[in-house]
């Protein structure tokens, strides 16, 4: 991965984690929920495989939206990781607290797993299980973890867990997958019906990229494993052409090419993100970034506001209800504009 400040905001984007505050009470009764017969239960993943013997009363999570599940299935975690890029004063995310509130329960421990998974905050926390189904947890921090309770790590590639895995994942580790089949349905029909109220999306082709305006020379876009471009094609739109043939055969999420290949990058839809105001019409004029074919017809979308875009980054039951009602009508517009 080239070492941009693109590169650095996409890594950024996918820790989503510094500092460290909250309760340390604000696990959700086991009881409620749990399907008869759930337990034990034998998980497999990435670093092996892990043995829940009873329904989990205290729960931390490390993945950057193992939080969301959780709590979507009934249980608020004791500790999660703090979200700084798109999160609140309090490290959470306004469909996390909404959900929370619903629940009764109380914000978790927030702990920073900037420079890796803090095992120390977490066992401190004594949890009975630890969720990491889309995170970057090592094969030694999962041993470390392990000691301190059941562990479940991503199944594939760290940070490339599709929401929908997650769920699953998730609901067998709580003894709630049943609950899990209907909330499936629930933020699939949030999809369809973003999809029915903006039409113009549908079919249209998409670079889902990351810029930036001290280095213009480079354009760095996600790949179609990416969880970005994952919910862009749930909604019904497709990877753009350019972007699967230079992603093919990678197992990497994010790519960079030189802004002199801007032309080449054909798609009905251009997403970036932007930090600050005024970048968006920086790109917009630069000599090699406006020859992007969406650059030109208007099809850009101008992701500045990181609270819906993390919708997309981070997505799950709790957070794609949200980037549907916010992010998706920034990508109808740019198709309107584009027409």
């Amino acid at each position: 991965m080239a070492a941009s400040a693109a590169a650095l905001l996409a890594l950024s984007v996918a820790a989503c984690s510094t500092g460290a505050s909250g309760s340390t009470d604000a696990a959700a009764p086991a009881s409620s929920g749990v399907d008869a017969g759930a337990f034990p239960v034998t998980i497999e993943h990435a670093h092996g495989s892990t043995t829940i013997e009873k329904a989990p009363t205290r729960v931390a999570t490390l993945g950057w939206s193992d939080q969301d599940f959780a709590l979507a299935l009934g249980v608020a975690p004791v500790g999660a990781v703090k979200i700084t890029w798109g999160g609140n004063a309090q490290g959470s995310t306004p469909w996390y607290d909404a959900e929370l509130a619903e629940l009764g329960g109380s914000q978790p421990a927030r702990y920073s797993d900037a420079d890796g998974a803090p095992v120390e905050e977490i066992a401190g926390l004594a949890p009975d299980l630890i969720l990491a189904t889309n995170s970057g947890i090592t094969k030694d921090e999962y041993t470390k973890l392990s000691k301190i309770a059941p562990v479940i790590a991503y199944p594939g590639e760290a940070w490339g867990t599709s929401w929908q895995t997650s769920l699953d994942l998730v609901a067998k580790a709580l003894g709630r997958t049943t609950q899990a089949a209907t909330l499936k349905q629930e933020t699939e029909a949030s999809i369809a019906a973003a999809a029915t109220k903006y039409p113009q999306t549908q079919g249209k082709s998409f670079i889902f990229g990351a810029l930036t305006p001290t280095d213009t020379s480079s354009i760095s876009y996600y790949t179609p494993l990416d969880n970005r471009p994952r919910l862009l094609v749930d909604l019904g739109m497709e990877n753009s052409p350019v972007v699967e043939k230079l992603s093919a055969g990678s197992t990497e999420f994010f790519k960079t090419i030189s802004a002199e290949q801007a032309a080449t990058l054909d798609a009905d839809v251009f997403v970036t993100y932007t930090e600050a105001s005024g970048e968006m019409e920086k790109y917009l004029k630069d000599p090699l970034l406006r020859q992007i074919p969406a650059f030109a017809s208007g099809g850009w979308v101008d992701a500045s506001n990181k609270t819906d875009s993390l919708g997309l980054s981070a997505p799950s039951p709790l957070a794609i209800p949200w980037a549907m009602d916010k992010f998706v009508p920034l990508v109808a517009a740019a198709v309107d504009r584009a027409a």
